[in-house]
């Protein structure tokens, strides 16, 4: 069977040579090909991609939106396994694409997402972020219908009957996995097929990253809300707890600026953004996709509402 590897771009040209190359190196018992969906790009990105020999499509700026970009890279993908992984995320050894297509070809789960780690520029109190919805250890399948499309997979014949939604201003993974886990699919989180992600945004663009998922999720979960008191509470005990990890590291002193900085844009753009949601028209929705913003990441506080009440529904439907 063959793999398609679909990768969203928009000048990624600082480490998707290193993507690329990480891809050739896989030793998998699949064959596999590489889209690239450019939305874009006025930097390396495309000779980069010709380079590796990838089959490149293209979306126009005024057309994209994060499901529009996938389902378009998946309507020109050949394979029975479409896998996607962002530009600026890197496979981390050989066997990240055998581990996280076998749950599917093995019939334990239909869509797999796998672990992401920091890396580089990544900033301190990202990693935490990484590392509470990325652990070490494996669920297949899983409970909820958390996932993320930075690193996943879903077989082809269940991507043509749901596709992804492509109104939304992010979390397009969890809206298609709530729909598959409503409908008896099963979401596999694959801890071994692991990527280093590399975020190397401005302060206004982690706001505005948290606020388009926040205006995302009420589309997803009419009822998830945060309130200003949320936002400081919240806020003030993240960089509390990543203070003290950075404490215990030893490297509180060259990052707690910064721990403070993430942590307030962080949870001031999901407070806004739920703000805001009700009332925004779909058709301004689109102002929030900027050329240099990119998604990937889970709003915090509303995914771990998200896993508590999609596992309590898990248990009350049982298998």
């Amino acid at each position: 069977m063959l793999i398609s590897i679909v990768v969203r771009t928009l000048n990624e040209e600082t480490y998707l040579a290193d993507a690329l190359e990480a891809i050739q190196a896989q030793v998998c018992t699949h064959d596999c090909e590489v889209i690239i969906v450019d939305s874009g790009s006025t930097d390396r990105t495309l000779e980069i991609a010709t380079r590796f020999d990838c089959r490149i499509v293209h979306i126009r700026k005024e057309d994209f939106t994060f499901g529009r970009s996938l389902n378009v890279g998946c309507e020109a993908a050949r394979g029975e396994f479409l896998v996607f992984l962002s530009g600026h995320c890197v496979p981390e050894n050989e066997h990240w694409l055998q581990r996280l297509v076998e749950p599917l070809e093995a019939g334990v789960c239909h869509y797999t997402y796998g672990r992401q780690v920091g890396w580089g520029p990544t900033k301190f109190s990202e990693t935490r972020v990484f590392l509470k919805y990325f652990p070490r250890e494996e669920l297949l399948p899983q409970q909820g219908f958390f996932a993320n499309n930075a690193n996943a997979a879903i077989l082809r014949p269940l991507w043509k009957e749901y596709q992804f939604d492509e109104s939304l201003t992010g979390l397009e993974d969890m809206h298609l996995a709530k729909k598959l886990v409503s409908d008896g699919y099963r979401i596999g989180y694959a801890a071994h097929s692991v990527v280093r992600h590399i975020h190397d945004e401005s302060w206004v663009q982690v706001k505005n990253r948290y606020e388009r998922e926040a205006i995302a999720l009420l589309d997803i979960m009419p009822e998830a809300s945060l309130s200003f008191f949320d936002f400081l509470r919240i806020t003030l005990r993240s960089i509390a707890k990543d203070a003290l990890a950075a404490m215990r590291a030893g490297v509180l002193t060259r990052n707690i600026k910064a721990i403070v900085q993430f942590r307030t844009n962080q949870f001031w753009g999901s407070y806004k953004g739920t703000r805001i949601a009700r009332s925004i028209a779909a058709s301004r929705r689109k102002s929030y996709f900027y050329p240099d913003r990119h998604f990937e990441k889970p709003l915090e506080r509303e995914y771990e509402s998200n896993r508590a009440a999609s596992h309590e529904s898990a248990q009350q439907q049982g298998p």
